[in-house]
C-alpha cells in the first residue's frame, strides 16, 4: 500500500505549528482525565470525601502531564540515544522534534501517581487503576500519530497490509504503529473498559493495574519481536530482539505480579470472613 498522504502538521501560523504527533498528547491527556473522572464513583476514591469538598482529582491532570512528558522525555534520552544527547545537550528539551518513550513515560507518570497519592491520602493502587484503564487512549491515538509521522515503521514484509513508507526505502514495511495502536490502544481500552464496568475488579485495587501493565508489555514484546524495525542506532540485540522487548519484559513479570497481590488479597479477605 502506498503511503497515506498526511502532512504531519496540521496547521502552521508564523514559527508556530500543531502538529499530530502533539494533538496526540492532547487528546491523550485531556481525554483520559475525563475517563478517569466517569471511573472514579466506582472506586474507593472517593469515600472519605465529602460530595461538598473538592474532588482529590481536580489536579492530577497537571500531574500526569509533568510525569509523561518528563519521563518520556527522559526515558528516550536515556534507554535510546544517551550518546547522542551527551555530545547535544541542548537537544534533550527539543520535544517538538520527536523522540519519547513509552517506559520513560510510564516510570514519570508512576512517580507522579506515588507522590500524589501520598499528599492526597489516596490509595495508590486505586489511583493507577484509574489510569490504566485510560492510558490506551493515548496509546492508540499516539501510535496513530506515530504512523502520520512515518516514524517507527516495522520490518520489511510481503504482507498485504504492508506501507511503502517515505523514508522507508522502495521496498513495504509493517505498519507496526497501528499493530500497536490496535494491541495497547483499542484492544486493551475495551478489555480494562470491560472489566471496570462489568465485573468486581475496581473493588480489588491494583487489579486494572496489573492487568494494563501486563498486557501493555506483552502486547510491546509481540510486535517487537516479530514486527517492529529497531532503532538504526541501536539495532538487534542477543537473539534478535530490541531494545524494546527487554524494556517490556519487566512489565510482564510486574503486571502478572500485581495481578497476583490484588486477586490474593480479595481471597485471604473472603477466607477471613
Amino acid at each position: 500500500m502506498p503511503f497515506p498522504d498526511i502532512d504531519p502538521i496540521i496547521f502552521q501560523i508564523g514559527p508556530f505549528a500543531l502538529r499530530w504527533y502533539a494533538l496526540a498528547y492532547m487528546i491523550g491527556l485531556i481525554g483520559g482525565w475525563y475517563y478517569m473522572l466517569s471511573l472514579a464513583p466506582n472506586t474507593s476514591i472517593y469515600e472519605q470525601y465529602d460530595k461538598d469538598e473538592a474532588s482529590p482529582l481536580d489536579d492530577l491532570l497537571l500531574w500526569l502531564t509533568i510525569g509523561t512528558i518528563l519521563g518520556g522525555r527522559l526515558g528516550y534520552v536515556i534507554f535510546y540515544n544517551p550518546g547522542y544527547y551527551l555530545d547535544n545537550p541542548g537537544q534533550i528539551l527539543a520535544v517538538w522534534e520527536g523522540g519519547m518513550a513509552f517506559h520513560g513515560g510510564f516510570l514519570g507518570v508512576t512517580i507522579a501517581v506515588l507522590i500524589y497519592a501520598y499528599k492526597h491520602n489516596i490509595n495508590p493502587l486505586s489511583l493507577g487503576d484509574l489510569i490504566a484503564s485510560a492510558t490506551p487512549i493515548g496509546l492508540f491515538f499516539g501510535r496513530i500519530a506515530n504512523f502520520i509521522n512515518s516514524e517507527l515503521w516495522g520490518r520489511q514484509t510481503e504482507f498485504t497490509l504492508g506501507v511503502i513508507f517515505p523514508n522507508g526505502g522502495p521496498l513495504p514495511r509493517h505498519p507496526s504503529q497501528l499493530y500497536e495502536a490496535f494491541l495497547e490502544g483499542l484492544l486493551l481500552f475495551i478489555v480494562l473498559a470491560f472489566l471496570c464496568r462489568r465485573t468486581n475488579a475496581p473493588q480489588k485495587p491494583g487489579l486494572i493495574m496489573g492487568i494494563f501493565i501486563a498486557g501493555y508489555g506483552l502486547s510491546r514484546m509481540i510486535v517487537e519481536q516479530f514486527f517492529r524495525e529497531p532503532d538504526a542506532h541501536i539495532g538487534y540485540l542477543v537473539g534478535g530482539t530490541t531494545m524494546g522487548f527487554w524494556l517490556s519484559l519487566p512489565m510482564l513479570i510486574a503486571g502478572l505480579f500485581f495481578v497476583y497481590l490484588a486477586t490474593r488479597k480479595r481471597q485471604q479477605i473472603k477466607s477471613d470472613e
